[in-house]
Order: structure tokens, then C-alpha cells, then sequence
């Protein structure tokens, strides 16, 4: 190791107010950074070079997260050492887990990962779950997504539940945010893919999308209490809905998602 963990220096009050301001969306805004806590969340931003500028491991915790400490070390990150108090100023959690990052934001714009050569692309219109929006991330990660579309009137990103959420996998593929639904179906069309868009009431079923599925496709995911208006339905060229065989009332956002995502990632692996 370069170091131990009992070897961390204290941050100065002025470190730690930077830092706690990120709690709040309009410091992550203006400052073009925000938090990340949990230990494979932390991981995953260190293996993203340039991305954490800072981590704060509380010190009951340091001989535990010894190898993230050394790593963050070997990027050149400076480590600080925190109290219980401390760190739980940087967690929006009742039980925080020891471990936070400051990171810079890695925003994308639409036309760079919507693009020929594209084969899936995951849309989320007006989520405002946190945890199911980063839910999706996680899911668009584990499937091979090229890309999620946060719509402008979706949760954000970096909001630390979104974050949490997603284990890490926000740092694994392009998250595009703050643009208009229409604007993004029209570059997944531009980029040749079809768009299909899930509403519990469609009359084609997932299964019966056939050879479609392997398909260049777009999912468009909508509202986790409302889906999709009419007018947003009206800009997919399909309506699907996942079959429900069992007595669920429905599927929670997340869920249809990944099953939707699945299935077009194994019929595209087959084809």
C-alpha cells in the first residue's frame, strides 16, 4: 500500500462545507459536482479517471476500505479521515456507509451516445423516483444499453437516492439528461432505431414482438403513477405491455423495464 488508512488527514471546515452544500441540488448545480456513498459505488467512480475529487472514509471504517483508500491514493484523490458526525452530514441516509465521494458530474450530451451503430437505448419521461430511476440505470447497465434518456422533467441524476440506487452503474454508461421527450425519440429515430413505448393497456403483448425484439430499439418508460399520455404514446411506432400471468394488479417501473430491456438484449444476442 502507499499508505495506511489510519494515515488520513482531517479535512479543514471549509473542505466540509463544500462538501455538505452537495447534499442540495442547487450547490450540485452550481458546483458541477455531487456525492457518492457506498462502497461499490465509491469503487466504481475511482475507475473512472478524472471523475472523484475527494473521499471521506469515516475512521471506524478505515482499515475496512483500505484497498479504496490505496486506490483513490494511487489517482492521485485525497482521502480524508471523518467522524461519525461528520460523515452523516454528507448522507441523506438514516445509517450512513462509511464511505463518500465527491465527484465531478459527467454529463452527456444527446447526439454523442444516440447515434448510428446504437442498439439500445433506454427513455425515462417524467420518472421522479429516485430510487426507480436509478433502478433503470442499474438494469440498462446489466443488459448492454447503449445509453438512458433522462427526459428534462425527470429526477436528476445526481440526486444521491438516484446514485445509490444505480450501484455504480451511472459510471458505466452515458446518462443523458435535461432534454425534451420529443427531442429524444426524434434523435433515436435519426439513429435508426425503432422506438417502443410500454403501456399496461396496449393490445401487443412483449411476447409478441417476435424477431422485432432483436431489432435496433429505444424503450420509452413513463411515469411510475401515470405511464405515458396519449400524445407521448403517439411519437413510438409500438405500444407494448409486458404480460402479467400471475394476479399482480402491475409491474412497479423498475421491474418493467428490466424485463423489457432483457428481452431485447437476448433477442438481439441470438439474432
Amino acid at each position: 500500500m502507499t499508505g495506511t488508512p489510519m494515515q488520513l488527514p482531517e479535512p479543514s471546515q471549509a473542505v466540509l462545507r463544500a462538501a455538505r452544500k452537495l447534499v442540495r441540488r442547487k450547490a450540485r448545480r452550481e458546483a458541477g459536482k455531487f456525492l457518492v456513498e457506498g462502497r461499490q459505488a465509491v469503487r466504481e467512480a475511482l475507475r473512472s479517471p478524472g471523475v472523484v475529487e475527494a473521499v471521506f472514509v469515516r475512521w471506524a471504517d478505515a482499515i475496512e476500505h483500505a484497498d479504496l483508500v490505496d486506490a483513490a491514493r494511487r489517482g492521485g484523490v485525497v482521502v480524508y479521515g471523518v467522524s461519525e458526525q461528520n460523515l452523516a452530514t454528507l448522507s441523506d441516509t438514516v445509517t450512513p456507509q462509511g464511505l463518500v465521494a465527491v465527484a465531478r458530474t459527467i454529463d452527456v450530451p444527446l447526439e454523442s451516445v444516440v447515434r448510428d451503430g446504437a442498439r439500445l437505448v433506454v427513455v425515462c419521461a417524467q420518472v421522479r423516483d429516485p430510487g426507480n430511476a436509478g433502478t433503470v440505470i442499474r438494469c440498462a447497465d446489466a443488459f448492454g444499453a447503449d445509453a438512458v434518456v433522462l427526459s428534462a422533467d425527470s429526477v436528476e441524476v445526481y440526486n444521491p437516492k438516484t446514485v445509490r440506487a444505480s450501484v455504480g452503474s451511472v459510471f458505466h454508461l452515458p446518462v443523458v439528461t435535461g432534454v425534451e421527450l420529443a427531442d429524444a425519440i426524434a434523435a433515436c429515430h435519426a439513429a435508426g432505431l425503432q422506438v417502443l413505448a410500454t403501456d399496461g393497456e396496449a393490445d401487443t403483448l412483449l411476447p409478441e414482438l417476435g424477431e422485432r425484439l432483436a431489432r435496433p430499439t429505444a424503450w420509452v418508460m413513463g411515469n411510475e403513477s401515470w405511464g405515458l399520455p396519449v400524445e407521448h404514446l403517439q411519437l413510438a411506432d409500438q405500444t407494448v405491455a409486458v404480460p402479467i400471468y400471475g394476479k399482480a394488479e402491475s409491474l412497479n417501473l423498475a421491474t418493467a423495464a428490466a424485463v423489457c430491456l432483457y428481452a431485447s438484449a437476448s433477442a438481439q444476442r441470438s439474432s
